[in-house]
């Protein structure tokens, strides 16, 4: 008889194993198998493949909505997922305890809960729990030294939220599919109660920015000398509204000497900063190295698998001294002389407490390197955010900063003119968070009051009003946590699935909300408001979050989230055609803006259009009328410079295309249709 131990991941299975003893590593089905024997106990640990078991519409029909009625059954078309049940469910048969190892948040907990549940026969509730905030071997024995009870109000609250994400999500997509289909057509696709706001927030900005209307206002800036030494300064105030007022000052000044009237010199404490949750960690990546929220969080994950840090999915901004301070600094100091200096640097001070944020996580404290080395060469972008989240570590423990700021205001002619001056004094903690921070100073020559100051040149400068900023992804993210809604493990998804259904585009600004986007938030705002609204979404993390803590009941919850659906959904299914309608032009908008080829000389309604797929990313042509029907596809070259003639084939009228393989060679002239008689004969 052995204790079978459920984890999330192979490679957390792998680690575990290791800490546990000397595993020996079988298969089944293909899925690893790893074994434990020691004194004290048996162990054999399976892993998950993540989700193996999920939501499925009982009805199995895409077309019916709205559908309420569902059940967890296993990841549908996936055959891995299927073996790994197997594997796991053979082994649950012998075994006589059971130990449920996931990642302790809501998506790990529902994930061993499904296996304990359907794979294991119901064992959810007689299974220890395991919980660490790392994989190192240390924290793992002690977490199985200390086994705890499953935390089912975590279970329930994570089985809620999918539950609520699927019967918004598939109930309004499919009201969504079916509006459009009333004109004749179709489109994939999606809103969900938290997609929706998200893209509402970017709509609102957008609109705030395309309604902007330039106010010109005009800024005086003045130089002075002072035995040699040139500086600028600015009228005090900042934004002179009208030009008729500019060029008085500058009539009464131009010419005249300055004097230094006041002198104001300030010391500022520039504290640490504070460790890193997630939300900060991908900001501060995106600013840094352009990373998207999702690709740092995927990075991230790497690196806490490979035991290089703590778990990445929290909130928390503190740091306990349970984690041990020393240890983990003395550790960083033995991967590498780029981190010995910093941190005999911290070693040095008679104690070690770092500055810490305000947020919490009930789960994990805030990311941190575990100060064991990794065993294997980190990527490029692998050492940058392993590289980060260390400095970060070891600046939260550094001494505040202290920066002078002197500021002083000069007469001209009864006008007060304004000039500062920044200087770092004490580095302090920016030396541990060095190359990822950088203070800008700016210095003044030596002033003292009734100094008299040469005025060199005196300019007013026309600028105009700007609208407000494009959301990025790292900006969104922020706009997103700070309305409360989604979650720290799903928000970067959500932000991606508006890429992918075409909602947001990437722009030199930021994101830009494409005309789809548009329609889709324009038709719910017409039709069912609450469904883009923050508020429905935020009451629904807080009851969400009062299920966790074992103050509401789920089914409640769920009742409540049904019945505020029920009514979105009534205006929807009456007001179909008007939705598809508006939506329909925005589609149309966004084919033509696609490299059409020509019209389909299969269905001749559609576009032959060139189109690239999202899976392999190969590029093949297509017809935008495929959706009802019509199947006309060709392959592309996969290589060159796709040049679009205008022209169709004389053989066979599909498009005409020219490839050109490299600049300055010829332009190939070739058929579309692999199917041309001209190519057999070799005409094209």
């Amino acid at each position: 008889m052995y204790t079978l131990v459920v984890c999330e991941k192979p490679a957390a299975a792998r680690r575990i194993a290791q800490a546990l003893g000397e595993p020996t590593e079988s298969r089944s089905s293909g899925i690893p198998i790893f074994e434990v024997k020691n004194s004290a106990a048996h162990y054999k640990i399976c892993t998950a493949l993540g989700h193996l078991y999920g939501l499925i519409d009982v009805t199995k029909n895409r077309s019916v909505y709205p559908v309420f009625d569902l059940e967890w059954a296993p990841v549908a078309k996936n055959p891995q997922v299927i073996r790994a049940i197997n594997a796991i469910s053979k082994l649950a048969k012998d075994a006589s305890s059971f130990v449920h190892a996931c990642d302790y948040d809501q998506e790990g907990e529902v994930i061993g809960y499904s296996i304990l549940q359907y794979a294991c026969g119901e064992k959810y509730a007689e299974a220890s729990r395991a919980n660490f905030s790392t994989l190192t071997d240390e924290e793992i024995r002690e977490s199985f030294a200390n086994l705890a009870k499953p935390n089912c109000g975590l279970a329930e609250a994570g089985r809620s939220r999918h539950m609520l994400d699927f019967i918004y999500g598939v109930n309004l997509s499919r009201a969504l599919i079916k509006s459009f289909k009333s004109i004749g057509r179709y489109r994939n696709l999606s809103i969900g109660r938290v997609q929706g706001p998200t893209l509402a927030f970017a709509v609102n900005r957008e609109i705030e920015i395309r309604l902007h209307i330039p106010d010109p206002y005009w800024i005086i800036t003045a130089q002075f000398d002072k035995d040699g030494q040139i500086f600028s300064a600015q009228y005090e105030k900042p934004k002179v509204e009208k030009p008729t007022e500019a060029k008085a000052i500058i009539d009464a000044c131009v010419g005249r000497n300055g004097t230094v009237n006041n002198i104001s010199d300030k010391e500022s404490v520039l504290p640490s900063p504070v460790p890193f949750n997630i939300g900060d960690l991908q900001r501060e990546a995106y600013s840094l190295f352009k990373l998207s929220p999702g690709h740092t969080l995927t990075i991230a994950e790497k690196l806490y698998l490979q035991a290089l840090i703590s778990y990445p999915r929290t909130s928390s901004q503190k740091l306990p001294s349970s984690i041990g301070y020393d240890k983990i600094i003395s550790g960083l100091s033995k991967i590498g002389k780029k981190y010995s200096q910093l941190v005999s640097m911290l070693l040095s001070k008679e104690k070690l407490v770092p500055n810490e944020g305000r947020m919490t996580d009930p789960a994990h404290p805030a990311i941190y390197p575990t100060g064991v080395a990794p065993r294997q060469k980190l990527s490029g972008l692998e050492f940058r955010v392993y590289d980060l989240i260390v400095r970060r570590f070891l600046a939260a423990f550094g001494d505040p900063a202290v920066s002078r700021h002197i500021n002083v205001t000069i007469d001209v002619s009864g006008y007060i003119f304004k000039a500062g001056g920044t200087t770092l004094t004490y580095e302090g903690w920016m030396v541990l968070y060095k190359p990822y921070v950088r203070f800008n100073q700016r210095k003044l020559p030596k002033l003292r009051k009734g100094d008299l100051l040469r005025n060199l040149d005196i300019v007013m400068e026309e600028e105009f009003t700007q609208p407000p900023y494009r959301y990025n992804q790292a900006s969104m993210l922020a706009k997103m946590e700070q309305e409360k809604i989604g979650t720290k493990a799903t928000r970067a998804d959500i932000i991606s699935t508006l890429f992918k259904r075409n909602y947001l585009a990437a722009c030199k600004g930021g994101l830009e909300v494409t005309d789809l986007g548009f329609a889709v938030i324009d038709s719910m705002r017409e039709f069912a408001p609450s469904i883009v609204s923050t508020n429905m979404t935020r009451l629904m993390e807080e009851q969400l979050a009062n299920v966790e803590q074992g103050s509401a009941y789920s089914m409640s919850v769920i009742e409540q989230g049904i019945d505020r659906l029920l009514e979105s959904l009534a205006s929807i299914i009456e007001k179909e055609a008007d939705i598809g309608a508006q939506i329909n032009g925005a589609v149309s908008a966004d084919i033509a803006q696609a490299a059409a080829l020509g019209q389909c000389p299969l269905c001749k309604k559609g576009q032959l259009c060139i189109i690239r797929s999202r899976t392999t990313q190969k590029r093949f042509v297509g017809c935008s009328n495929y959706a009802m029907g019509c199947k006309a596809t060709a392959p592309l070259p996969q290589k060159g410079s796709i040049r679009i003639t205008g022209k169709a084939c004389l053989e066979c009228s599909w498009p005409l295309i020219g490839v050109v393989f490299a600049r300055g060679t010829k332009q190939w002239r070739i058929c579309t249709n692999i199917h041309c008689l001209s190519k057999k004969r070799g005409t094209t």
